[in-house]
Protein backbone atom coordinates (compact mmCIF):
# COMPACT_ATOMS: atom_id res chain seq x y z
CA UNK A 1 0.00 0.00 0.00
CA UNK A 2 1.82 3.06 -1.28
CA UNK A 3 -1.09 5.51 -1.44
CA UNK A 4 -3.83 6.56 0.95
CA UNK A 5 -7.36 5.14 0.89
CA UNK A 6 -10.34 6.98 2.35
CA UNK A 7 -13.53 5.40 3.69
CA UNK A 8 -16.59 7.41 4.76
CA UNK A 9 -18.88 5.80 7.35
CA UNK A 10 -22.56 6.70 7.76
CA UNK A 11 -25.26 5.07 9.85
CA UNK A 12 -28.89 5.29 11.01
CA UNK A 13 -30.34 7.45 8.26
CA UNK A 14 -33.97 6.61 9.22
CA UNK A 15 -35.34 8.05 6.00
CA UNK A 16 -38.42 10.24 6.23
CA UNK A 17 -41.31 10.18 5.72
CA UNK A 18 -42.66 6.73 6.62
CA UNK A 19 -44.42 5.49 3.47
CA UNK A 20 -46.48 2.46 2.45
CA UNK A 21 -48.08 1.66 5.81
CA UNK A 22 -50.98 -0.39 4.36
CA UNK A 23 -53.27 -2.63 6.40
CA UNK A 24 -51.39 -5.75 5.28
CA UNK A 25 -48.35 -4.74 7.33
CA UNK A 26 -50.11 -3.60 10.50
CA UNK A 27 -49.04 -5.44 13.64
CA UNK A 28 -48.33 -4.48 17.25
CA UNK A 29 -44.65 -3.74 16.68
CA UNK A 30 -45.24 -1.53 13.65
CA UNK A 31 -48.12 0.34 15.29
CA UNK A 32 -45.94 1.14 18.31
CA UNK A 33 -43.03 2.06 16.05
CA UNK A 34 -45.23 4.34 13.97
CA UNK A 35 -46.55 6.09 17.08
CA UNK A 36 -42.98 6.60 18.30
CA UNK A 37 -42.04 8.01 14.90
CA UNK A 38 -44.95 10.44 14.94
CA UNK A 39 -44.36 11.58 18.54
CA UNK A 40 -40.57 11.89 18.48
CA UNK A 41 -38.41 10.62 15.68
CA UNK A 42 -39.98 12.42 12.72
CA UNK A 43 -38.84 15.70 14.28
CA UNK A 44 -35.30 14.38 14.67
CA UNK A 45 -34.49 12.45 11.50
CA UNK A 46 -34.54 14.48 8.29
CA UNK A 47 -33.36 12.92 5.04
CA UNK A 48 -32.29 16.33 3.75
CA UNK A 49 -29.80 16.49 6.64
CA UNK A 50 -28.30 13.15 5.60
CA UNK A 51 -28.09 14.46 2.05
CA UNK A 52 -26.07 17.44 3.30
CA UNK A 53 -23.60 15.11 4.98
CA UNK A 54 -23.37 12.91 1.89
CA UNK A 55 -22.69 16.00 -0.24
CA UNK A 56 -19.96 17.05 2.19
CA UNK A 57 -18.38 13.59 1.96
CA UNK A 58 -18.52 13.65 -1.83
CA UNK A 59 -16.73 17.01 -1.83
CA UNK A 60 -13.84 15.28 -0.04
CA UNK A 61 -13.76 12.49 -2.65
CA UNK A 62 -13.71 9.35 -0.48
CA UNK A 63 -12.70 6.12 -2.21
CA UNK A 64 -15.67 4.27 -0.73
CA UNK A 65 -18.74 4.81 1.48
CA UNK A 66 -19.98 2.34 4.12
CA UNK A 67 -23.44 2.55 5.72
CA UNK A 68 -24.10 0.46 8.81
CA UNK A 69 -27.85 0.05 8.74
CA UNK A 70 -31.19 1.55 9.66
CA UNK A 71 -31.84 3.24 6.36
CA UNK A 72 -35.59 3.02 7.07
CA UNK A 73 -37.95 2.95 10.05
CA UNK A 74 -40.63 0.25 9.94
CA UNK A 75 -39.19 -2.15 7.38
CA UNK A 76 -41.97 -1.54 4.84
CA UNK A 77 -41.60 -2.45 1.14
CA UNK A 78 -42.22 1.14 0.03
CA UNK A 79 -39.53 2.29 2.47
CA UNK A 80 -37.09 -0.26 1.03
CA UNK A 81 -37.84 1.00 -2.48
CA UNK A 82 -37.30 4.62 -1.40
CA UNK A 83 -34.05 3.65 0.30
CA UNK A 84 -32.83 1.94 -2.87
CA UNK A 85 -33.47 5.13 -4.84
CA UNK A 86 -31.58 7.07 -2.15
CA UNK A 87 -28.66 4.63 -2.28
CA UNK A 88 -28.42 5.14 -6.02
CA UNK A 89 -28.19 8.88 -5.41
CA UNK A 90 -25.33 8.27 -2.97
CA UNK A 91 -23.34 6.17 -5.42
CA UNK A 92 -23.10 2.98 -7.42
CA UNK A 93 -22.74 -0.44 -5.75
CA UNK A 94 -19.07 -0.29 -6.70
CA UNK A 95 -18.60 2.75 -4.44
CA UNK A 96 -21.09 2.09 -1.62
CA UNK A 97 -21.47 -0.85 0.80
CA UNK A 98 -24.43 -1.39 3.15
CA UNK A 99 -25.30 -3.76 5.99
CA UNK A 100 -28.87 -3.87 7.34
CA UNK A 101 -30.05 -2.64 10.72
CA UNK A 102 -32.88 -3.72 12.99
CA UNK A 103 -35.26 -1.12 11.51
CA UNK A 104 -34.56 -2.48 8.03
CA UNK A 105 -35.52 -6.02 9.11
CA UNK A 106 -38.21 -4.91 11.53
CA UNK A 107 -41.15 -7.29 11.45
CA UNK A 108 -42.95 -9.75 9.18
CA UNK A 109 -42.68 -8.92 5.47
CA UNK A 110 -45.35 -11.41 4.34
CA UNK A 111 -43.07 -12.78 1.63
CA UNK A 112 -41.79 -9.43 0.38
CA UNK A 113 -38.11 -9.27 -0.72
CA UNK A 114 -37.26 -6.67 1.91
CA UNK A 115 -33.59 -5.67 2.01
CA UNK A 116 -32.79 -8.09 -0.82
CA UNK A 117 -33.62 -5.07 -2.98
CA UNK A 118 -30.26 -3.68 -1.85
CA UNK A 119 -28.33 -6.86 -2.69
CA UNK A 120 -25.98 -5.13 -5.12
CA UNK A 121 -24.83 -2.89 -2.25
CA UNK A 122 -24.27 -5.91 0.01
CA UNK A 123 -21.97 -8.02 -2.12
CA UNK A 124 -24.80 -9.95 -3.77
CA UNK A 125 -26.59 -10.09 -7.07
CA UNK A 126 -30.24 -9.40 -7.83
CA UNK A 127 -32.43 -11.50 -5.48
CA UNK A 128 -29.31 -13.21 -4.08
CA UNK A 129 -27.94 -12.28 -0.68
CA UNK A 130 -25.74 -14.08 1.85
CA UNK A 131 -24.03 -13.01 5.06
CA UNK A 132 -21.30 -12.49 5.97
CA UNK A 133 -19.94 -11.08 2.72
CA UNK A 134 -16.53 -9.75 1.75
CA UNK A 135 -16.00 -6.84 -0.62
CA UNK A 136 -12.46 -5.93 -1.68
CA UNK A 137 -12.10 -2.20 -2.25
CA UNK A 138 -8.52 -1.10 -2.81
CA UNK A 139 -6.39 -2.37 0.09
CA UNK A 140 -9.49 -2.85 2.27
CA UNK A 141 -11.57 -5.98 2.77
CA UNK A 142 -15.03 -4.99 3.99
CA UNK A 143 -16.57 -7.84 5.97
CA UNK A 144 -20.32 -7.26 6.15
CA UNK A 145 -22.34 -8.91 8.91
CA UNK A 146 -26.10 -9.00 9.40
CA UNK A 147 -27.06 -8.58 13.06
CA UNK A 148 -30.68 -7.64 12.28
CA UNK A 149 -33.46 -10.08 13.15
CA UNK A 150 -37.19 -9.68 13.66
CA UNK A 151 -37.94 -8.88 17.30
CA UNK A 152 -41.11 -8.48 19.39
CA UNK A 153 -42.44 -5.08 20.49
CA UNK A 154 -40.14 -3.03 22.74
CA UNK A 155 -37.06 -4.98 21.63
CA UNK A 156 -34.35 -3.85 19.19
CA UNK A 157 -31.82 -6.58 19.89
CA UNK A 158 -29.76 -8.41 17.29
CA UNK A 159 -28.06 -11.73 16.66
CA UNK A 160 -25.41 -13.11 14.33
CA UNK A 161 -25.90 -16.84 14.84
CA UNK A 162 -23.33 -19.63 14.91
CA UNK A 163 -23.18 -20.13 11.14
CA UNK A 164 -22.46 -16.48 10.40
CA UNK A 165 -19.88 -16.33 13.19
CA UNK A 166 -18.05 -19.39 11.89
CA UNK A 167 -17.92 -18.09 8.31
CA UNK A 168 -16.74 -14.68 9.55
CA UNK A 169 -13.97 -16.36 11.52
CA UNK A 170 -12.74 -18.17 8.40
CA UNK A 171 -12.96 -15.00 6.32
CA UNK A 172 -11.05 -12.85 8.80
CA UNK A 173 -8.25 -15.40 9.17
CA UNK A 174 -7.91 -15.84 5.42
CA UNK A 175 -7.90 -12.09 4.80
CA UNK A 176 -5.23 -11.66 7.45
CA UNK A 177 -3.04 -14.17 5.60
CA UNK A 178 -3.64 -12.16 2.42
CA UNK A 179 -2.44 -8.97 4.11
CA UNK A 180 -5.76 -7.15 3.65
CA UNK A 181 -6.88 -4.29 5.88
CA UNK A 182 -9.94 -5.87 7.47
CA UNK A 183 -12.85 -3.52 8.20
CA UNK A 184 -15.85 -5.20 9.84
CA UNK A 185 -19.29 -3.65 9.28
CA UNK A 186 -22.13 -4.44 11.70
CA UNK A 187 -25.20 -2.53 12.85
CA UNK A 188 -25.39 -3.48 16.53
CA UNK A 189 -22.61 -2.49 18.96
CA UNK A 190 -20.14 -5.37 19.10
CA UNK A 191 -19.82 -5.54 22.91
CA UNK A 192 -22.67 -6.41 25.25
CA UNK A 193 -22.12 -3.51 27.66
CA UNK A 194 -22.38 -0.88 24.95
CA UNK A 195 -26.18 -0.68 25.17
CA UNK A 196 -29.17 -1.93 27.17
CA UNK A 197 -30.22 -5.62 27.20
CA UNK A 198 -33.27 -4.95 25.02
CA UNK A 199 -31.05 -3.33 22.35
CA UNK A 200 -27.86 -5.37 22.49
CA UNK A 201 -26.29 -8.01 20.28
CA UNK A 202 -27.40 -11.23 21.96
CA UNK A 203 -24.27 -13.17 20.99
CA UNK A 204 -21.89 -10.27 21.59
CA UNK A 205 -19.68 -12.38 23.86
CA UNK A 206 -19.15 -14.92 21.07
CA UNK A 207 -18.47 -12.14 18.57
CA UNK A 208 -15.94 -10.46 20.86
CA UNK A 209 -14.17 -13.79 21.41
CA UNK A 210 -14.01 -14.30 17.63
CA UNK A 211 -12.45 -10.86 17.12
CA UNK A 212 -9.96 -11.46 19.92
CA UNK A 213 -8.77 -14.60 18.12
CA UNK A 214 -8.81 -13.40 14.50
CA UNK A 215 -8.07 -9.70 14.88
CA UNK A 216 -9.31 -6.93 12.59
CA UNK A 217 -8.02 -3.50 11.74
CA UNK A 218 -11.31 -1.70 12.36
CA UNK A 219 -14.92 -2.45 13.41
CA UNK A 220 -17.66 0.03 12.45
CA UNK A 221 -21.18 0.03 13.86
CA UNK A 222 -24.26 2.20 14.47
CA UNK A 223 -27.53 1.62 16.38
CA UNK A 224 -26.81 3.84 19.41
CA UNK A 225 -26.95 7.14 17.47
CA UNK A 226 -23.90 8.33 19.41
CA UNK A 227 -20.24 8.55 18.37
CA UNK A 228 -17.90 6.29 20.30
CA UNK A 229 -14.34 4.95 20.28
CA UNK A 230 -13.53 1.77 22.20
CA UNK A 231 -10.76 -0.80 22.01
CA UNK A 232 -10.92 -4.60 22.07
CA UNK A 233 -7.75 -6.59 22.85
CA UNK A 234 -6.76 -9.24 20.30
CA UNK A 235 -3.87 -11.63 19.78
CA UNK A 236 -1.86 -9.10 17.76
CA UNK A 237 -2.98 -5.61 18.75
CA UNK A 238 -6.07 -3.79 20.07
CA UNK A 239 -8.95 -3.39 17.63
CA UNK A 240 -10.64 0.03 17.39
CA UNK A 241 -14.44 -0.17 17.65
CA UNK A 242 -16.01 2.97 16.17
CA UNK A 243 -19.66 3.89 16.61
CA UNK A 244 -21.44 6.45 14.46
CA UNK A 245 -24.06 9.04 15.28
CA UNK A 246 -27.21 9.20 13.20
CA UNK A 247 -26.48 10.76 9.82
CA UNK A 248 -29.91 12.44 9.68
CA UNK A 249 -30.33 14.01 13.14
CA UNK A 250 -31.48 17.56 12.49
CA UNK A 251 -32.11 18.17 16.20
CA UNK A 252 -30.53 16.72 19.33
CA UNK A 253 -32.50 13.96 21.05
CA UNK A 254 -31.54 13.05 24.61
CA UNK A 255 -27.86 12.14 24.55
CA UNK A 256 -27.88 11.82 20.77
CA UNK A 257 -26.00 14.64 19.00
CA UNK A 258 -26.71 16.36 15.72
CA UNK A 259 -25.88 14.49 12.51
CA UNK A 260 -22.31 13.26 12.06
CA UNK A 261 -20.28 10.83 10.01
CA UNK A 262 -16.84 9.24 10.23
CA UNK A 263 -14.04 9.63 7.70
CA UNK A 264 -11.07 7.23 7.81
CA UNK A 265 -7.83 7.57 5.88
CA UNK A 266 -5.60 4.47 5.74
CA UNK A 267 -1.91 4.74 4.93
CA UNK A 268 1.37 3.00 5.60
CA UNK A 269 4.25 4.54 7.51
CA UNK A 270 7.55 3.28 8.83
CA UNK A 271 5.69 2.07 11.92
CA UNK A 272 3.08 0.16 9.89
CA UNK A 273 -0.57 0.86 9.14
CA UNK A 274 -1.99 4.16 10.37
CA UNK A 275 -5.64 5.17 10.39
CA UNK A 276 -6.61 8.82 10.58
CA UNK A 277 -10.12 9.26 11.99
CA UNK A 278 -12.07 12.46 11.40
CA UNK A 279 -15.62 13.13 12.59
CA UNK A 280 -17.55 15.64 10.48
CA UNK A 281 -21.05 16.93 11.12
CA UNK A 282 -23.27 19.72 12.37
CA UNK A 283 -22.48 21.98 15.32
CA UNK A 284 -25.82 23.78 14.94
CA UNK A 285 -28.97 22.63 13.10
CA UNK A 286 -28.67 25.28 10.40
CA UNK A 287 -24.89 25.51 10.33
CA UNK A 288 -22.44 24.03 7.83
CA UNK A 289 -20.95 20.55 7.97
CA UNK A 290 -17.57 20.96 9.66
CA UNK A 291 -14.73 18.92 11.13
CA UNK A 292 -15.62 18.18 14.76
CA UNK A 293 -12.65 16.03 15.80
CA UNK A 294 -9.53 14.28 14.50
CA UNK A 295 -7.33 11.54 15.92
CA UNK A 296 -5.20 8.55 14.91
CA UNK A 297 -6.28 4.98 15.68
CA UNK A 298 -2.77 3.64 16.20
CA UNK A 299 -3.10 2.23 19.70
CA UNK A 300 -5.45 2.28 22.63
CA UNK A 301 -5.48 5.52 24.56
Amino acid sequence: MTETFTLAHFSDVHMSPVVGFGWRYWNAKRVLGYLNWQRKRRRVHVTAVADRLIADAHSLRPDHIAITGDLVNLGLPAEHEAALAWLRSVGSPASVTVVPGNHDIYSSMHGDRGVVRWAAYMGGEEDTLAFPFVRRVGPLALVGLNSAVETPPFFASGSLGSHQLEIAREQLLRLDEDGAIRVVLIHHPPLADMTTPRRRLNDAAHFAHLLERTGAELVLYGHNHTPAIDWLPSRKKPIPLIGAASASAGTEHGDEPLARYNLFTFFRSSSGLRIRHVVRGLETPDGPVTKLSENFLDAAA
